[in-house]
């Protein structure tokens, strides 16, 4: 509903935001930090290691250490990063809320000395109509116990 509040005090027009205006929070900026280090580990760890599985020697042990290196670094060090912004850096500052004039339909003129109908005037003649059927004078049907007991004393009668 406010957006269309919004559209009606603005005569149908949106408003038009610059790029520039949006600006991104330090703790969302963390959190990502600490997300793309998760990320980067994800990949490394995995190529490292089979680099230390295809050399010899002392090659071999350098990317082992590599591996175990950025397992630590990123495994650790990433949830690290996103709960240290989480929790410790500034968020967002709250946006004022700039609330826009309600739209109020126009005012009613006053009510003049004539009574004026908001209807049409009636089409058809209710007069003509006939009058509503006196429902009193129908005989209620009968109930299926009443036919049945009078079979019964058909058949009793007719055994004496």
């Amino acid at each position: 509903m406010e957006g269309v509040m919004h559209l009606l005090a603005h005569g149908g027009m949106l408003p038009q935001y610059e790029p520039g205006e949006k600006k991104i929070s330090k703790r969302r900026k963390g959190v990502m930090q600490g997300v793309i280090v998760l990320l980067a580990g994800i990949l490394l760890v995995p190529i490292f290691g089979v680099m230390a599985g295809f050399s010899d020697g002392r090659i071999s042990d350098v990317f082992g250490f590599f591996a175990a290196l950025t397992a630590v670094v990123c495994f650790i060090g990433g949830p690290l990063r996103m709960l240290f912004a989480a929790i410790f850096e500034e968020g967002a500052k709250p946006q004022p809320y700039i609330s826009a004039p309600s739209y109020m339909p126009p005012a009613m003129p006053p009510p003049t000395q004539a009574r004026i109908s908001a209807l049409p005037p009636p089409a058809v003649n209710t007069q003509l109509w006939r009058p509503r059927q006196d429902t009193a004078e129908i005989v209620p049907p009968t109930s299926v116990p009443d036919h049945t007991t009078k079979l019964l004393d058909k058949s009793e009668s007719g055994k004496e």
